[in-house]
């Protein structure tokens, strides 16, 4: 990625939120990367509703997403973002089927995922899911944590895309009063995304997923890097 293209996708992250960039991945990544999903058998933290519709352990259960995490391709849109001392701390796949119309309310997504529980001042509460500690930070450190959406289908308003809310990631950990003030006051963007692009977007980001309204599956490959380790003796899980 030119310096210049750098440049512009750090500012409209800081400024928005979030950035859809297209063509990131290339139809052999792709398939590729849908061949070792295919293989990915039942067990904890991968969740069936005809069909595979989540893997919250993505990277433990999956060599080619930590392989696809550290591409030059993926690579390049998170050092533009972080800078060159990230690196990727957790790995979810969504898969909105037919059999699997789920939809998410307006939310800010305030958890990370780390190796085991530690008591630390300003962290919590504590949940566990799918076999893993998550716990919520102080907010000032989700300021420093990234994800990368990786769609493997063509997503517009028909099958459940992203919706955000730009800029509200500034105003830090919002209650409910605030999400509806922002609801109010800000029209929602819709991230229409072609197979092989990724949206960027801060965890703080006001963004919520609508049912789909035709029969057509939304898979997306969630990653998620930081560029800081964690205080008290916590650790990331991956």
């Amino acid at each position: 990625m030119k310096a210049a293209a750098q440049e512009g996708l750090s500012e409209k992250v800081r400024r928005d939120g979030f950035a859809v960039v297209e063509g990131v991945l290339d139809e052999g990544a792709l398939k590729a990367f849908e061949a070792g999903l295919e293989r990915v058998a039942h067990g904890e933290g991968v969740l069936r509703r005809g069909g595979v519709y989540a893997i919250r352990n993505l990277l433990a259960v999956l060599p080619a997403a930590r392989a696809l995490a550290n591409s030059a391709a993926v690579r390049a849109l998170v050092e533009a973002v972080l800078g060159p001392g990230a690196f990727v701390v957790r790995g979810v796949l969504f898969d909105k089927t037919p059999a699997a119309p789920w939809k998410v309310a307006w939310h800010q997504d305030l958890t990370i995922a780390v190796r085991g529980r530690v008591g630390a001042e300003g962290f919590g509460p504590w949940t566990l899911k799918a076999g893993v500690q998550h716990v919520q930070p102080p907010a000032p450190l989700l300021e420093g944590v990234l994800a990368v959406r990786l769609h493997l289908d063509d997503c517009d308003e028909s099958n459940g895309p992203l919706k955000v809310l730009p800029g509200s990631h500034l105003s830090g950990r919002l209650g409910a009063d605030d999400i509806a003030r922002w609801r109010a006051s800000v029209p929602p963007v819709t991230c229409v995304v072609g197979r092989g692009g990724a949206v960027l977007m801060r965890p703080l980001l006001l963004h919520s997923s609508p049912a789909p309204q035709l029969p057509r599956r939304r898979r997306v490959i969630h990653l998620e890097f930081a560029n800081a380790q964690l205080p008290h003796g916590l650790e990331w899980l991956a």
